[in-house]
């Protein structure tokens, strides 16, 4: 089954590739490795912004997460021309805005996590970090970054 099949199976919509905020490109490829840039948790109502810990719980970071995720998506399926061509989600580093009390951050990165399991199934599984920031860029309440394989 085609990527573009599963996305429609399970209703997902991606979002168009976000433009880089700053100096820097959305991706690089590099032999078989497609490295993607941070994406910052934003949705149709714009930036979703944030503390895990101080004005919002882990199901709201997770869905902060996941849109992270789909931003992700979107930048790969830009880069590459078709999902398709993803042979492996190699490693995602996510960050995420929280107090210095709040110790559930692995919770909130499965948010995309598990978008990335859904989509690609066994090639979803990844290396990962999930790591705590005192701020991030814009407000907003998580930033995650990717490494794909190309087949």
């Amino acid at each position: 089954m085609s990527i573009d099949s599963r996305l429609r199976d399970l209703n997902i919509t991606l979002p168009d590739a976000p433009a880089p905020a700053a100096n820097y490109v959305p991706y690089v490829q590099t032999g078989n490795l497609l490295f993607v840039s941070g994406q910052i948790s934003s949705g149709p109502d714009g930036l979703i912004k944030g503390r895990l810990g101080a004005d919002m719980d882990v199901t709201q970071g997770a869905a902060a997460a996941r849109a992270c995720g789909l931003a992700l998506l979107a930048q790969a399926n830009a880069a590459l021309g078709s999902l398709d061509r993803v042979a492996r989600v190699v490693k995602l580093t996510g960050f995420v805005a929280s107090t210095p009390d709040f110790t559930d951050q692995p919770e909130v990165v499965n948010g995309c996590s598990d978008l990335m399991v859904e989509v690609f199934g066994d090639k979803g599984r990844h290396a990962r970090a999930a790591v705590s920031a005192a701020a991030l860029p814009r407000g907003v309440a998580v930033e995650i970054e990717a490494i794909f394989e190309i087949a």
